[in-house]
């Protein structure tokens, strides 16, 4: 049994209705209809949304690729959810040569992993590098204060603003921002707060 850090989502030792849980789920059938080709789950975690991408997209994915930098969360993945057209693999997201060892990718999935990364410029040049010409880039992370404001989360580096959030995005031209609360991913609508933001841009 993979030990409880307090902020993964395994579903296997989950309520079926634990909101947590259904946040995730959410995010992953959100960006099943912009995934084809080779796809990078990076920070997969327990491989739930690896898994869930190689079966959803079978007809569409050449291979899902999950990455996470925990090697018992890798082993539980390997153990727990296989598909012939996903690999689970070892690696850190922010690694200069992660490329060297999985390669590039037609999309790439990079679900609540910017608010753990204390060098986010590391992060984004592994984004652009990993990401081939014409892919594209799905990327989540909850609001909070501010870059360099304590967030309360002893797992996370900080939580930024909505506007900070946009603006890591600005070397991408085609891009697209929407929000979500609980289960509901939506475009922004006025004076409605969402505690967490979904990037989709296209290389």
């Amino acid at each position: 049994m993979v030990e409880d850090t307090g902020e993964r989502v395994i579903p296997a030792y989950m309520d079926p209705m634990n909101n947590l849980l259904l946040e995730h789920i959410a995010r992953y059938q959100f960006a099943l209809p912009y995934v084809r080709g080779r796809v990078l789950d990076l920070s997969c975690g327990a491989g739930y949304g690896t898994h869930m991408v190689a079966k959803g997209r079978k007809n569409e994915v050449d291979e899902v690729v999950g990455v996470d930098l925990d090697q018992e969360i890798i082993d539980y993945a390997k153990a727990t959810y296989y598909h012939p057209n996903s690999t689970f693999v070892t690696g850190d997201a922010t690694d200069p040569d992660l490329i060297e060892k999985v390669g590039t990718f037609d999309c790439l999935l990079s679900f609540e992993t910017y608010e753990h990364i204390e060098d986010e410029q590391r992060l984004f040049d592994n984004y652009k590098k990993l990401l081939r010409p014409g892919g594209t880039l799905i990327v989540s992370t909850p609001f909070g204060k501010g870059r360099g404001i304590e967030c309360g989360s002893p797992f996370h580096v900080h939580q930024i603003t909505p506007e900070e959030f946009k603006a890591l995005f600005d070397d991408f031209d085609d891009k697209e921002f929407f929000y979500q609360d609980g289960v509901l991913i939506e475009p922004p609508r006025d004076n409605v707060y969402y505690p967490l933001g979904i990037s989709v841009c296209h290389n």
